[in-house]
């Protein structure tokens, strides 16, 4: 059976995890902001394929995927989610806590739609605690974990890897905890909240 993911990501991490699902073999439909759509599709080395929205950043994180824009701030966008949602295995988003809520759009209100909904929600810091609304990309997260301090040399300031490390790591293992949860043999008729 070909699992369908609803993948509501942007930049990197996200992106790369439902790219993994894609290559797992499930169908991935990306639902992207109209009017901006996933900020990478402006980065990347080329400025035309930048100009067009083809940043090389966003082909490589998104080959493989389907694509929809959709606005998620008005009741029709909400109400095309929801279909979106029922015939989907998974859905996975990064953005900040609390977002979802307030477009009315959270886990419970699409587990409504679709009980078997398997809901990852990926954020930097989490989706609680005291760090959960700090804004966090992959040098962000290279620096609070260390990962800065021990790279470069000893006469340098802590410095940036130059492969993003955390971005990769977080969309591998979100992925594979995705695929878990798809696969877990007492998943009967409930889906799973991952966080």
């Amino acid at each position: 059976m070909r699992h369908m993911c609803r993948d509501l990501t942007n930049v990197l991490a996200r992106p790369f995890c439902c790219h993994q699902l894609a290559h797992f073999g499930a169908e991935v439909i990306k639902v992207e902001a109209r009017g901006r759509g996933d900020l990478a599709r402006n980065l990347g080395a080329d400025p035309e394929l930048n100009r067009k929205g083809m940043g090389v950043s966003f082909l490589a994180q998104n080959a493989g995927k389907k694509s929809v824009t959709v606005n998620l701030k008005h009741p029709e966008g909400k109400a095309l989610l929801k279909r979106l949602v029922q015939s989907a295995d998974v859905l996975v988003e990064n953005f900040r806590p609390g977002v979802m809520t307030r477009l009315g759009v959270d886990y419970e209100v699409l587990r409504a739609e679709n009980p078997r909904l398997i809901y990852c929600a990926i954020s930097g810091f989490g989706q609680t605690g005291p760090w959960k609304d700090r804004p966090a990309y992959d040098q962000i997260i290279q620096g609070a974990s260390g990962v800065m301090w021990i790279t470069g040399d000893p006469g340098s300031a802590p410095l940036r890897m130059g492969y993003p490390l955390a971005d990769t790591i977080g969309g591998l293992t979100a992925a594979m905890a995705v695929a878990t949860a798809l696969n877990a043999p007492d998943r009967g008729t409930f889906g799973q909240r991952q966080r």
